[in-house]
């Protein structure tokens, strides 16, 4: 029985027009100098503020707040988050 034969396909290449840009990582700018020290003070603030809102009983911060000073302890750290998310 004969072989069958091979056929050699080209090597595929995009069109130019429709390739993605790539960016290289040296076109990128480094974070600025606060960018990390304001994250790390934001989890400091937001785990001092959820500590002496538990050890003060809920009287400190701010006692009128209640509970939603939890909300203002996450959410100092999320925040937090979010700015280190965006550090290079």
């Amino acid at each position: 029985m004969p072989k069958s034969q091979v056929r050699k396909k080209k090597v595929y290449t995009p069109p130019t027009d429709v390739r993605p840009t790539t960016t290289t990582s040296s076109s990128r700018k480094p974070s600025p100098v606060w960018l990390p020290i304001t994250a790390v003070a934001l989890i400091v603030v937001g785990i001092g503020w959820l500590v002496l809102y538990y050890l003060s009983e809920q009287e400190y911060p701010v006692m009128a707040w209640g509970y939603w000073n939890l909300a203002v302890g996450f959410g100092a750290m999320v925040a937090s988050l979010a700015l280190l998310s965006r550090w290079r």
